[in-house]
């Protein structure tokens, strides 16, 4: 009861601040940002493009330096005048400091885990050694590498025999990764260090004297963030020498655009190679057998056809999930000394589900499957006889399930938007689920309710959204809602906790997710609906998902948020040019913005993929007409926008976010905010502590709650003394 009345006197204060309207606050002084005579020439169309000095890295600009210094004392300054946002980062942090733990794994019949103590900047690494009951030691703790906590872990790998890990360390949310070598026996960091490695990981040999891993040559001085990432390289690190060292393995200089991903087999016998064009999943497969060390790679799969992701072998017959013939999936058997496709034994068939994963653990095959973007997990036999489901407690993500195939017991993860995460024990060999740790979160998880809907899109293709909200909404369409998407690159969305989200609802906002076209819930041909010149099906799914939140009395125009990032800030801002009046709000994190020019940095060319290139005609003129930066109009009244961004991202590098904040706030005609937030150190995302989480999850609540006339208090309900 207690705690229940401190929420909401808080909200109260909230509900009485929150009533003025942004258009009665003063007007913006935006900084004049200079406008230069740029014009390209696409295929007989003249582009202007007055902001391409924007494109220039803060570090070796000192315009941009500047004009970001300009910007963000705008912003915040705004920000910080918005008498909720204190309340708001008070009830986020109190939400977020639970103790957060991933499932076990095992090493060498060692137990591993990572653990956060609830407001930690990053997750520590403990072992519980041989039992899982027993006593947590240290094994590495990222927190310690900073101040500010920008410094994060980004990737790891343990012998087989669990004396070595190899680790990658991340400075400031780069892509850029810098890997190091732990004496696990001493706890002592060896003297390896290998640098410019990027979209890699670290695969050990059986023996555990080393690992491959894959980089690019350094990039030139003062282009580090900017300089296209090709001629990727294949290379074996041995533990313990110089990376001057280091022998090349495979490379095909004759193909710059190609990138390597490795995994070594089970038995320690073969090295498998990916090899990868971009984002699509169509991959090549080229074998190395270990045991021959002076013996070539040898290419099993010699084109960009389909995808084959590699599951397991039994000797030299290998198990691949794949899309040949089987658009949703399936998986098959390839012999190495019989490798031609009439030659492949089918292990499970094409299912009408799209099969995501499948792992081999406990000698079983899991395969997890998507059902309307809902977690479906089976167990099938290395013959593919079924065995068993995996049956999940209601709407939500589950995953996990790793493992070798000599375990006996494998652990698996569920959680939904009114769920905080559980962790199971599952026994491989009966089939039983047991709970082994779940997630305690200042809430009550009963007072929300998740469902699913679906709705009519443009064209007539039914599309289905997750709805998470308090109990016993009432449909008079006065709820501020928030709804999110991304759309591309074969990425499926399933509902997970989230604590950010977990305030929105108890501020009383209605929170949707759309499974629009782009993504992978519905496999290969949903994906491939929403990519190069068909990629205004991903604008119009998420159009169509917002006039039905607006048709079915949950929300109003003005009462409506959008919000997506990377890809997703692409689609709010294709989306709030293409329908400014449907929406009372937009928030574009680190969206590829100019559609024109994304694949001449850092790692766009790999996005040609999913869509297109201004290079081709075709193409050019499907990423004109809906590119946002090239679509603002002047004199129009844009909705209330908060652009996101870090000067440190180098997948979409803040030029995107710059240019089109520049020209948004060049085109707006009204009185609500356009602004721009530039986060310093942070990246596109990925390693962000806590600290800086917090705060940005702040801000832009605080921002909705003004612009959206959120009266807090009223728009959540009644609450109880439960809570």
């Amino acid at each position: 009861m207690r705690r229940s009345l401190m929420v909401l006197l808080g909200l109260t204060l909230i509900a009485t601040l929150a009533i003025t309207p942004a258009a009665a606050r003063k007007k913006y002084n935006y900084p004049a940002t200079e406008k230069g005579e740029v014009v390209d020439e696409f295929h007989g169309t003249k582009v202007e493009d007055p902001y391409r000095w924007l494109e220039d890295d803060a570090r070796e600009s000192d315009a941009v330096s500047h004009w970001i210094e300009a910007q963000n004392e705008i912003t915040f300054g705004y920000l910080r005048e918005l008498p909720e946002r204190e309340q708001i980062i008070e009830r986020i942090t109190d939400l977020w400091n639970y103790e957060k733990y991933s499932s076990p794994f095992k090493i060498a019949g060692q137990y591993y885990y990572f653990k956060n103590d609830g407001l930690q900047n990053h997750s520590v690494i403990y072992t519980m050694g041989s039992a899982l009951d027993g006593e947590p030691k240290v094994v590495m703790d990222p927190n310690t590498w900073s101040e500010d906590g920008t410094v994060a872990l980004a990737g790891l790998s343990f012998s087989e025999d669990g004396r070595y890990l190899a680790y990658a360390r991340a400075e400031a949310g780069s892509d850029w990764n810098e890997w190091y070598v732990r004496d696990l026996t001493t706890g002592n960091d060896l003297q390896d260090h290998l640098q410019w490695v990027k979209f890699s990981g670290a695969s050990w040999t059986k023996d555990g004297k080393g690992f491959f891993y894959s980089r690019f040559a350094a990039p030139k001085e003062g282009q580090e963030f900017q300089q296209l990432n090709k001629n990727q390289k294949l290379y074996y690190h041995r533990v313990g020498t110089p990376q001057s060292q280091d022998v090349l393995v495979y490379h095909r200089p004759d193909e710059p655009d190609w990138g390597f991903g490795t995994s070594t087999t089970e038995d320690g016998r073969y090295l498998v190679i990916s090899v990868w064009l971009g984002t699509d999943p169509r991959n090549r497969i080229v074998i190395k057998d270990l045991q021959e060390p002076y013996g070539m790679p040898v290419e099993l799969i010699d084109n960009f056809d389909h995808e084959y992701s590699y599951v397991g072998n039994d000797g030299a017959m290998f198990y691949f999930k794949t899309s040949v013939e089987a658009p949703m999936r399936r998986l098959v058997k390839i012999d190495l000394r019989s490798p031609e496709r009439e030659s492949w034994v089918e292990v499970i068939p094409e299912a009408q589900e799209a099969l995501r994963s499948i792992r081999f653990t406990g000698n079983l095959l899991v395969a997890s499957y998507l059902k309307d973007a809902t977690p479906m997990i089976k167990m099938y036999r290395p013959d593919g006889s079924f065995v068993r489901d995996v049956d999940f407690p209601g709407i939500g993500s589950g995953g996990g399930f790793g493992g070798k195939r000599s375990d006996v017991e494998t652990f698996y993860t569920f959680s939904s938007f009114n769920r905080p995460p559980s962790i199971y024990r599952y026994d491989m060999i009966t089939g039983e689920s047991t709970l082994f740790r779940s997630a305690s979160v200042d809430f009550d998880p009963e007072a929300y309710e998740v469902s699913q809907v679906f709705y009519e899109s443009k064209d007539g293709t039914q599309v289905p959204m997750f709805l998470a909200h308090r109990k016993g909404l009432e449909l008079d369409g006065k709820r501020p809602t928030l709804l999110y998407g991304y759309g591309g690159f074969n990425v499926s969305l399933t509902p997970y906790f989230s604590v950010t989200r977990l305030a929105w609802m108890e501020m009383g906002g209605v929170f949707a997710m759309p499974n629009i076209r782009g993504g992978g819930e519905y496999g290969e041909a949903w994906h491939k609906a929403g990519t190069k010149l068909q990629k205004q099906n991903v604008f119009d799914d998420f159009i169509a998902a917002a006039e039905y939140l607006v048709d079915s009395g949950y929300t109003r125009p003005e009462k409506l948020a959008i919000q997506g990032g990377s890809n997703g800030g692409l689609l709010v801002g294709a989306v709030m040019t293409q329908r400014p009046e449907l929406f009372g709000a937009a928030l574009p994190a680190v969206g590829v913005m100019d559609m024109l020019r994304f694949h001449k940095f850092t790692a766009g060319r790999y996005w040609v993929d999913d869509y297109g290139s201004a290079d081709d005609p075709e193409e050019f003129e499907a990423l004109f007409a809906y590119s946002p930066y090239h679509n603002l109009k002047k004199g129009t009244k844009y909705p209330p926008t908060l652009v996101t961004t870090a000067d440190t991202d180098d997948r979409v590098v803040p030029g995107h976010s710059f240019k089109f904040a520049a020209a948004l706030q060049q085109a707006h005609d009204g009185d609500a905010p356009v602004m721009i937030r530039i986060e310093t150190r942070a990246g596109h995302g990925a390693g962000k502590p806590t600290h800086l989480r917090i705060e940005e999850a702040a801000d832009l609540w605080a921002f909705l709650v003004e612009n959206l006339g959120m009266r807090p208090l009223e728009d959540s309900l009644e609450r109880t003394d439960t809570e």
